[in-house]
């Protein structure tokens, strides 16, 4: 499955991210569910990650907000 690059404002400045579509697909949804942006909902991601890499940080937290949906 070939990746998919968007380009996303985090606290001013731009960078992309590449995920698999099945993961921007989530990201959108879980974005419209909570009524925010998809750039809000990243940079909260983005705030919380450490020094782990951004796109892993945001594939494992849409993990956990299925596994929280699921029990």
């Amino acid at each position: 499955m070939p990746l998919i690059k968007r380009s996303i404002s985090l606290a001013g400045h731009r960078t992309s991210i590449s995920l698999e579509p099945d993961f921007w697909s989530e990201m959108d949804r879980l974005a419209r569910a909570e009524g925010r942006s998809l750039a809000s909902l990243v940079g909260e991601i983005d705030a919380m990650r450490g020094d782990e890499p951004l796109a892993s940080s945001v594939r494992v937290w849409v993990l956990n907000q299925l596994r929280e949906t699921r029990d």
